[in-house]
């Protein structure tokens, strides 16, 4: 006995198609302004530091490069130690990004994986820190560094960002849902103890998740400035946004050589993210994927 499929007429495939074309069209004007819209602030960026200070003041704005970027670069190297700051930040943000993914994998590693006295009161304080500001840290991080001696120096930028709230709470999902406990128990039946784990197991299966929180570790540290601003006092040590703030010089401020500091500070954040990219968006998609 023969089934009898039902065919669609061509119509009804035709009239299904051209539905389905505007909803697509739609969705990538929406897609394109989105791009438009988050490309905008780096392209004014550097259309600003292309210009004159009386360019930007202009009404309405010129909104064409102009020809004076090599002028205003020079104006910052002359004003401040750019390179000196950048290698200090550039060392700060790296120690801390792989501290960070070391320390934050342990312990996200251990939340996720044992179960030890106290394990969820200990994780519900972690999430409560993630809801505090950052603000609130300074005093107490100053004192502790005055108290041991690191003020004004590199160490005391890297020491406070070792334990990161939300990378161990990003972790900490990650490996729950992503690393299988039966791997975990044949390893342990093939007497490989906890580093091995972490080693050979956990960590080559968290690379997506280990790559968004490098990114989100290494713009964090590069870009920070309250904290710098309060611990260093020493004009060598200063980091790259400490540093790019004495380009404003009350009402006089050239704008034009403020942006070009800005877009020569922002380099190092689209190489990083360059190179990273196939990793972030693998982890920023991984819980949409699980989620389906």
């Amino acid at each position: 006995m023969t089934a009898v499929v039902p065919r669609r007429s061509s119509r009804q495939g035709g009239g299904g198609g051209r539905a389905r074309r505007p909803k697509g069209l739609t969705a990538h004007i929406v897609l394109a302004l989105a791009v438009l819209i988050s490309v905008f602030p780096f392209v004014w960026t550097i259309v600003m530091a292309t210009n004159t200070t009386e360019d930007i003041y202009k009404s309405p704005p010129k909104l064409t490069f102009g020809s004076h970027l090599l002028e205003n670069v020079r104006h910052v190297l002359d004003t401040i130690d750019f390179f000196g700051s950048m290698l200090n930040t550039l060392v700060v943000a790296t120690v801390t990004t792989v501290l960070v993914l070391f320390v934050d994998s342990l312990a996200a590693f251990v939340f996720a994986k044992f179960d030890f006295p106290g394990r969820k009161a200990l994780f519900a304080m972690l999430v409560g820190f993630m809801m505090l500001p950052l603000q609130l840290a300074v005093l107490p991080q100053f004192i502790l560094m005055s108290d041991i001696g690191w003020v004004g120096t590199l160490k005391a930028l890297i020491l406070p960002a070792l334990a990161n709230a939300f990378g161990i709470f990003w972790l900490r999902q990650y490996i729950e849902n992503g690393v299988p406990d039966e791997l975990l128990d044949a390893a342990r039946i093939d007497g490989a103890g906890f580093f091995r784990q972490y080693w050979n197991i956990v960590l080559p299966m968290i690379k997506p998740a280990l790559s968004f929180l490098a990114i989100y570790a290494f713009v964090g540290a590069w870009n920070d400035y309250i904290w710098p601003l309060v611990v260093l006092n020493d004009p060598t040590h200063l980091t790259l946004q400490v540093a790019l703030a004495q380009l404003h010089v009350g009402h006089t401020t050239d704008y034009s050589m403020v942006m070009a500091g800005v877009l020569m500070a922002s380099v190092p954040l689209v190489v990083v993210f360059t190179i990273f990219a196939r990793g972030f968006i693998a982890g920023a998609t991984e819980g949409a994927v699980q989620g389906s």
